[in-house]
């Protein structure tokens, strides 16, 4: 799964032409951990409609704060370079799917 960064965050996030879902993580977030294959499997699903990414809460703060990111993981879901979605907190695949499939 691909990682942005806060200086390539508005290229790959806000300028994509597919939604992004960003996972706002940190890695010593248990709950950030477990969601790692499910976002994996997710990615490949929806490989063409979804582009699923990740953000480092220590190593960007600037983004971090722009989003008022408190709890981890956080998931945003940008559509045409605005977030349209929030979710907070770890969550089965198939939960995560049922939440994306408005915005996506």
């Amino acid at each position: 799964m691909a990682e942005v960064t806060d200086a390539s965050f508005a290229a790959e996030v806000i300028g994509a032409e597919l939604p992004v879902l960003v996972e706002f993580t940190a890695d010593w977030c248990p709950p950030c951990r477990q969601m790692g294959p499910v976002l994996a499997a997710l990615a490949e699903q929806e490989a063409g409609r979804l582009r699923v990414v990740q953000l480092d809460v220590d190593r960007n703060p600037a983004t971090t704060n722009a989003y008022k990111v408190l709890s981890m993981p956080t998931f945003i879901v940008f559509r045409d370079g605005e977030p349209v979605r929030s979710m907070v907190g770890a969550r089965p695949k198939r939960r995560l799917l049922e939440e994306l499939a408005d915005v996506v």
